[in-house]
């Protein structure tokens, strides 16, 4: 959500409807998926999926401004072919590639920072963006902000959830908006779950939100509606 209240984008979500277990959320298969390699596949199926839900976006002018985020695992980023299977995949699906994110982890910058910044930039010239996922939360060093090619960081949940309660969270959550400006770069918070949430943001400077105060993760076609609809 933008600070009008227009929905700007949805961010992707991977789960599993097992024939016996039913829902399964990714909490509990995407340690396994990582640790036994089945990430990169899974990856690859998530980011294809997503892509042809966002060029069927495309084609529809109420839906054309959202932009779409994807999670991408450090393991799936490091792959040598990562830029020219995103290629292909945007080139199979019709996704418009500026209106694509994606969402990156700290985690990804203890290996290789240089090929990861040159990814980066290559996959930036064909028009996606970056956003940093869960900032503050990893081992990054500040000053690889100013190196990475990132259009926006995300302030993680646990901030934002304690920021009313805990002063040194509310500060943590104050600065990293501030970062942002200051860098040039779009700023979100994610865990919004309340009213007073939103408002403390907005209060300092936040122009974009995602959380259960404005919706819980559901079907595609649930969210097209919810944005129709509005």
């Amino acid at each position: 959500m933008d600070e009008t209240g227009r929905i700007a984008g949805a961010e992707a979500l991977v789960r599993w409807q097992h024939p016996e277990h039913g829902m399964v959320s990714p909490g509990e298969f995407i340690a396994l998926a990582e640790d036994t390699g089945l990430i990169v596949p899974l990856g690859h199926w998530v980011m294809e999926t997503a892509l042809r839900q966002q060029a069927q976006w495309r084609q529809h002018s109420q839906l054309a401004h959202l932009t779409l985020s994807i999670n991408v695992s450090a393991r799936q980023f490091h792959q040598d072919d990562f830029v020219s299977q995103v290629v292909r995949l945007l080139q199979l699906t019709g996704a418009d590639p500026t209106h694509i994110k994606l969402e990156l982890t700290e985690s990804l910058l203890l290996k290789n920072v240089e090929g990861v910044i040159t990814t980066m930039l290559a996959l930036r010239e064909l028009g996606l963006g970056f956003s940093l996922d869960d900032f503050g939360t990893g081992y990054s060093s500040l000053s690889y902000l100013k190196r990475l090619p990132l259009d926006q960081i995300k302030i993680d949940q646990g901030f934002v959830r304690d920021a009313l309660v805990d002063p040194n969270d509310a500060a943590i959550a104050r600065s990293i908006i501030a970062l942002a400006h200051s860098l040039g770069l779009d700023v979100i918070a994610e865990g919004v779950e309340t009213e007073e949430h939103h408002h403390f943001l907005l209060q300092h400077g936040c122009r974009a939100f995602q959380g259960y105060f404005f919706g819980r993760s559901v079907p595609h076609t649930d969210f097209e509606r919810a944005v129709l609809n509005r």
